[in-house]
């Protein structure tokens, strides 16, 4: 499943080319991208509008509107999201270079810019889902699901600290947990353990300071290695541009199952922890204890 930075990386390339455009025509060609809203229900909500801003909160893309409605995006497993040039047209961020016949398999959903170009939704798995939400609406939905941004100022020690207080759960469970950190997962999760030299099966209420200030800067570390890479592409993934990220090829412990740690040298162990193959080094990654409840007085 694409990740915080395999989103965000789609988020500015996108941007470039979509603000300041309109869709002239939207095409739902699989009735699974847009439920429960019917097809037709959101082909009609989201022809006629001008793209102001692209964001994104967590793992979800949001194309945003004049009028503060926004299309929200979720690629979920195996969405892709491909810009397609128009024919002998460059579009303001040049970012659009592909051929018209680019980006058909499993499509699901097609954009047509006013300029000519397009921007198409394919999904081999169709778990992706689209919809349009106002502000008001958006905000509770993403309250009610998401926790904190690990790359805002507001992504603190104490803020991990606050999240994790009480949890019992092991640490790679909790870092997938979207409501203590928004965007973070499989890969990711496993990554900033390792950074920050703690086991996946430690409860998340067991950190001490120290180990809350060094699972953050893990954190913030792995995913902007992810950004700077371009996401990792290990399965489906591609940018919006059709080309693979790269984060795949500096893994330092994700998927190296057998192979040396590069901090200790000692071999990279597998476990499954919550249902999700789980990667780490047994030697160099703190496994913390329980911490005893304070009795009340």
């Amino acid at each position: 499943m694409p990740e915080l930075p395999e989103v965000e990386t789609i988020r500015r390339q996108l941007e470039p080319d979509l603000v300041g455009r309109r869709f002239d025509r939207v095409e739902v060609l699989d009735h699974y991208f847009s439920k429960p809203s019917s097809a037709s229900g959101f082909e009609q909500a989201a022809t006629g509008r001008e793209v102001t801003d692209v964001g994104r909160r967590g793992k979800y893309l949001l194309i945003e509107f004049a009028d503060g409605e926004a299309m929200v995006i979720h690629l979920r497993m195996t969405g892709n999201l491909v810009l397609v040039d128009p024919e002998g047209h460059t579009g303001p961020g040049d970012a659009r270079i592909y051929r018209q016949d680019d980006g058909t398999r499993h499509l699901k959903a097609r954009f047509h810019l006013d300029d000519g170009g397009e921007l198409r939704f394919t999904d081999p798995r169709r778990f992706g889902r689209g919809f349009i939400a106002g502000p008001e609406e958006l905000d509770t939905y993403f309250a009610a699901r998401l926790g904190p941004e690990p790359l805002s100022e507001g992504f603190t020690a104490e803020a991990l600290a606050t999240a994790s207080e009480g949890r019992t759960a092991p640490l790679k469970s909790f870092l997938l947990d979207q409501k203590a950190v928004a965007g973070i997962g499989n890969i990711y999760a496993d990554e900033a353990l390792h950074r920050a030299s703690l086991h996946p099966l430690s409860p998340a209420g067991s950190m001490k300071p120290d180990h809350q200030s060094a699972l953050r800067d893990g954190i913030v570390a792995a995913l902007e290695r992810g950004l700077d890479l371009g996401g990792a592409s290990i399965d489906d993934y591609r940018d919006a541009r059709g080309e693979s990220g790269q984060m795949q090829d500096e893994f330092l412990v994700h998927r190296r199952e057998g192979r040396p740690c590069p901090r200790c040298g000692e071999a990279i162990t597998r476990i499954v922890v919550g249902g999700r193959s789980t990667y780490f080094c047994g030697s160099c990654q703190s496994r913390l204890r329980r911490r005893p409840r304070r009795k009340k007085a």
